[in-house]
């Protein structure tokens, strides 16, 4: 992990909200979203700026926190603690902010937007302060729950012609075995194929669940519920496909007792998710240490989140490719220069803090609404 930069006095936060048409509905377990309403924060110091993604949804669907919620809560709590400190870095953010019980992905992106302005202000890389060791990662692609499985097989088949690494398919009860099974005939043993449920089952299921077994997939995300850590113990024990943790682990903690427990032998990193990039290195250390494989997850982010997350899955023990897509896979135009797939991979940005920054234009065009909360 990089180390402490000078604390700061922040002068204020921005809180933006911001529009982004999805090029297509993407369809989950949970619910189907034809736009991403994105809520931004830029943190303001005297030496620079920085900006921070906040991934949840409009609605508490994938999990308790939505965007109105977590715009809330920073107004009324998270931002004043801050504030309210003679200095602050990304590592105070998260003991200022800690006496404030849940609300993860508003304190992910607090930290986040202070830690930008941080090393923008030094002129360190994000991926530096986190510990990259590569210059570029493999990227995956999550396709959504479809009305058809030609349809299913027809964007599986573009995915492939752009050059994603690996596929990961949405499932649901009614939309699992046989999609599976014709994405895996289609294409053949060899593409890297891997299905996701959103907790879209329960441990009644796990003789079909089982059924997945045949089709020699990387892995099995969220099967179950997001606080049945026993259960998918239970069902690890009886399916011989590797079972991936995404919802139920929301910090280093949970992530331990999964893995005391057996729970899983893959984990789904995603940092607004479990609180900011500085804990989501934790769960890397830890799952590392335990040989415990990790991948980077995605919240259909713009440029800002997923320049962070890029440099996040740059860390060694980022050994799966995530679903770190390019800009066009989910947005027509995003906020930042887009991100851009070359060989199956994405490069980690190299410039001070994030790499990137909202294009002016672009960001006005988009933005619903703004708040300046002062110091």
């Amino acid at each position: 992990m990089g180390r402490r930069g000078a604390a700061v006095k922040i002068t204020g936060f921005e809180l933006r909200r911001v529009a982004m048409p999805l090029v297509a509905p993407f369809r989950t377990s949970f619910g189907t979203e034809t736009e991403r309403d994105v809520l931004l924060v830029r943190a303001v110091t005297p030496d620079a700026e920085g900006w921070g993604e906040c991934v949840a949804m409009s609605e508490p669907l994938y999990s308790p926190e939505y965007a109105d919620g977590a715009a809330e809560v920073m107004r009324r709590f998270l931002i004043p603690a801050l504030t309210a400190l003679p200095g602050v870095d990304a590592y105070a953010v998260g003991r200022a902010l800690e006496p404030f019980r849940g609300h993860r992905m508003a304190k992910a992106a607090l930290e986040a937007a202070v830690l930008d302005a941080e090393l923008r202000a030094t002129g360190r890389s994000f991926a530096g302060f986190l510990g990259a060791s590569r210059d570029r990662v493999p990227c995956g692609v999550s396709v959504g729950i479809m009305d058809s499985i030609p349809r299913l097989l027809d964007a599986v088949a573009g995915y492939l012609d752009e050059g994603y690494v690996r596929i990961k398919i949405k499932i649901e009860p009614g939309w699992d075995v046989a999609p599976v099974r014709a994405v895996r005939e289609r294409f053949g043993d060899d593409l890297l194929l891997q299905v996701d449920a959103n907790a879209a089952y329960t441990l009644a299921d796990a003789a079909h669940l089982a059924k997945l077994d045949d089709f020699g997939l990387l892995l099995i995300e969220q099967p179950l519920a997001e606080d049945d850590l026993v259960q998918h113990a239970s069902l690890a024990r009886r399916l011989r496909t590797p079972l991936c943790l995404d919802e139920s682990i929301a910090s280093a903690e949970h992530a331990a007792a999964a893995i005391s427990l057996g729970a899983c032998s893959i984990v789904n990193i995603k940092a607004g998710r479990v609180g900011g990039y500085i804990e989501a290195r934790r769960i890397h250390d830890l799952c590392r240490a335990h040989g415990i494989a990790v991948w980077c997850g995605g919240m259909l982010e713009t440029g800002i989140g997923r320049a962070a997350n890029v440099a996040l899955a740059a860390l060694p023990g980022f050994t799966l490719p995530g679903d770190t897509s390019a800009s066009a896979r989910y947005f027509a135009t995003d906020i930042t220069e887009p991100f851009v797939l070359q060989d199956g991979h994405l490069p980690v940005p190299t410039g001070p803090g994030l790499g990137v920054a909202p294009l002016p234009a672009v960001l006005d065009e988009v933005t619903t609404a703004t708040e300046w909360i002062p110091a």
